[in-house]
């Protein structure tokens, strides 16, 4: 059985008569009183801030979620990254629940991607363009606008829905709260009248949300009745107190858990769990006994406060970090002026400077949020700074652009001279022609990216054409003279094991034999002569293992090598062995000179005092050397 079928029963109806009177007077008493107090309410700026929450929420049920979803710092996002927050809060989140986020989220992109268009446009003036011709579109400026539009149109869709449902249920609380008040004036069984006010009740719990404007109205009114109800109806006065009873004791445990609250440091938590309790203090329980009204009220609005100001606490150590933020950014702004002032003349050095204004704007977007009424201004001198240092930079490579052309039209020169020449075959005035341009060509500087390639292949084609055709040309003349290497390098190799008897007259005779031989082969091709000394290197393994004239043998391997110098086709091989064999006389007799003054300082010095002996000695070898170079000079003079 319910609670209403165990109720007493009272003496037939209500005594309407007898109480309409005073009913009247004292429900506009509790009218005012009710008023009074609600008045008073609302300038408690914790109360109305619960209030104006728990109205958003009442517009648009199950959307306390809005809370918990993530504010993430927008701000410091670039294009791409604010593109796929708002795509995925679209796709994965309420629509009526992300309305602050995708607004930020907006608010950001249109303010990183309007610098961005500031930046084309001005690139697009520098490089020669028309104002009225610019236009420029981003794939990611695209794709934001799409999923934006969605979102419009599933808030908007969402709204619709819920216009006519949000009229409806205010009707029909409306309605509940006029039944209410009329249970104190019809003529029917107490029983039957408790039941019929539970019902209602039960009716108010389960009508959907209203507009937030009507929302603390409506409950305001809902519940003055109610306590009127409760107050002036003569009621079973054990029921009533039981009802009394039970408020009381669930509205304690609620004031309970708001103190406990109020001493949560996770504010975003306890207001969230606060709003739920204050949700549940007007909207599921009814009044409690009058003696009780005003103490658990104001011990409910003190734990509020708590919270509440501790929020506010930390809204203001916000405000000390925002303004922290606001000089880092201001600092930030510094730095990037300062490099706008430093001149750059080289690319590299440019490359260097836009990389560190871009690591400074990376850094000036995640430095955090600044107090809001300097949030804009402080946005567009970072803009402005930076649009400085744009000019500049686009200024730079405005004039690289004409210097490039300029090398442009220089490499071109070089091509036309390169493909005038590439089928010459007057390689003796064309070759040095062919190396100069291309040495030109390395000492003119860059061209523009897009030519680069294109003319680079034009001219290396044309220059390997007449180099392969040369050397091909090159390598028919000398094809006698690589297979004369050829036989060189075998006999080389016969040499380099060459077996000696031990007799030095018979070794002698054998290692001339086979330089004759070499010497008969003839002349090998310029760029195979290092051949010649290697040969040179092994006879003097040879000769040195003979006990023969240490002269004899060096002139025996002079002559060899004279003999190839001469039948060189570049008389400047001869001229050069002539210039080094001067010299080497030169640096001799400048030895013997320097010896026999040292030998002045030993004027009471016997001669076999052995420091004068190895000076005497090392005059006599310079001497024997001197005589040797005399001879190789004699020898090549002869050829001239």
């Amino acid at each position: 059985m319910s609670e209403q079928d165990n109720l007493p029963q009272a003496d037939g109806k209500l005594e309407k008569q007898s109480t309409e009177q005073s009913l009247e007077t004292e429900e506009n008493t509790a009218s005012e009183v009710t008023e009074l107090k609600i008045s008073e309410d609302q300038q408690d700026d914790a109360i109305n801030e619960i209030d104006a929450t728990n109205a958003e929420d009442a517009e648009d049920e199950g959307t306390s979620e809005r809370h918990e979803i993530e504010v993430k710092d927008y701000h410091a996002m670039e294009l791409e990254e604010l593109t796929k927050e708002l795509e995925k809060l679209v796709k994965y989140e309420k629509v009526q629940a992300i309305k602050s986020h995708v607004e930020s989220i907006r608010s950001e992109f249109k303010a990183k991607f309007n610098a961005l268009l500031d930046e084309k446009k001005e690139e697009f003036l520098n490089d020669g363009g028309n104002v009225i011709d610019f236009h420029y579109s981003s794939p990611i400026q695209k794709s934001f606008k799409e999923t934006y539009n969605h979102y419009r149109d599933k808030i908007k869709a969402h709204y619709k829905s819920i216009e006519k449902n949000h009229k409806d249920n205010l009707a029909e609380r409306l309605q509940i709260i006029e039944e209410i008040k009329g249970l104190i004036n019809v003529e029917e069984n107490i029983n039957t009248t408790y039941k019929h006010f539970k019902a209602l009740q039960e009716q108010w719990r389960n009508a959907g949300p209203i507009p937030r404007d009507k929302y603390n109205n409506v409950w305001n009114n809902y519940h003055h009745h109610v306590e009127i109800f409760y107050d002036f109806l003569h009621l079973n006065r054990d029921l009533r107190d039981l009802d009394f009873k039970h408020n009381l004791e669930q509205k304690l445990k609620i004031i309970e858990r708001a103190e406990e609250l109020a001493q949560d440091d996770n504010l975003n938590r306890a207001f969230r769990e606060l709003q739920v309790l204050h949700k549940l203090w007007k909207e599921e329980l009814g009044p409690v006994a009058k003696e009780h009204r005003d103490e658990i009220w104001e011990r409910f609005k003190s734990a509020t406060k708590i919270i509440h100001d501790k929020r506010q606490d930390y809204f203001n150590d916000l405000d000390k970090i925002y303004e922290f933020n606001l000089e880092k950014k201001h600092a930030i702004i510094s730095k990037i002026e300062l490099i706008s002032k430093e001149k750059a003349k080289s690319h590299n050095s440019w490359q260097k400077k836009i990389k560190e204004v871009e690591d400074l704007r990376k850094e000036f977007l995640s430095a955090g949020k600044v107090p809001v009424k300097v949030n804009e201004a402080t946005w567009a001198k970072f803009k402005d700074v930076v649009r400085v240092f744009n000019r500049n930079k686009n200024a730079f490579y405005k004039n690289l652009k004409k210097e490039q052309h300029v090398n442009l039209q220089k490499k071109l020169d070089l091509i036309k001279i390169a493909e005038d020449n590439k089928d010459n075959e007057d390689f003796e005035s064309t070759t040095p022609l062919m190396k100069k341009i291309q040495h030109e060509w390395k000492n003119i500087g860059h061209v523009p990216r897009k030519d680069s390639d294109k003319i680079w292949k034009q001219f290396k084609t044309a220059c390997n054409h007449y180099f392969n055709k040369f050397h091909a040309v090159k390598d028919e003349e000398n094809k006698a003279g690589y297979e004369i290497y050829n036989k060189k390098k075998e006999l080389l190799e016969k040499i380099k094991h060459l077996e000696l008897s031990g007799k030095n007259e018979a070794d002698l005779k054998l290692i001339k034999s086979h330089l004759a031989e070499w010497k008969a082969l003839g002349n090998v091709p310029s760029n195979k002569r290092y051949i010649e000394g290697k040969f040179s290197k092994t006879l003097d393994t040879l000769f040195n293992s003979l006990k023969m004239d240490k002269a004899e043998a060096e002139m025996i391997k002079f002559e060899n090598k004279l003999e190839n110098l001469s039948n060189a086709t570049d008389s400047r091989y001869l001229d050069n062995e002539r210039s080094y064999i001067r010299k080497k006389i030169d640096e001799v007799k400048s030895e013997i000179n320097q010896l026999e003054n040292n030998l002045q300082f030993f004027t009471n010095v016997a001669d076999d005092n052995p420091v004068v002996k190895e000076v005497h000695n090392n005059i006599n070898k310079h001497k024997e050397s001197l005589k040797i170079w005399k001879s190789k000079l004699r020898k090549i003079k002869e050829l001239y």
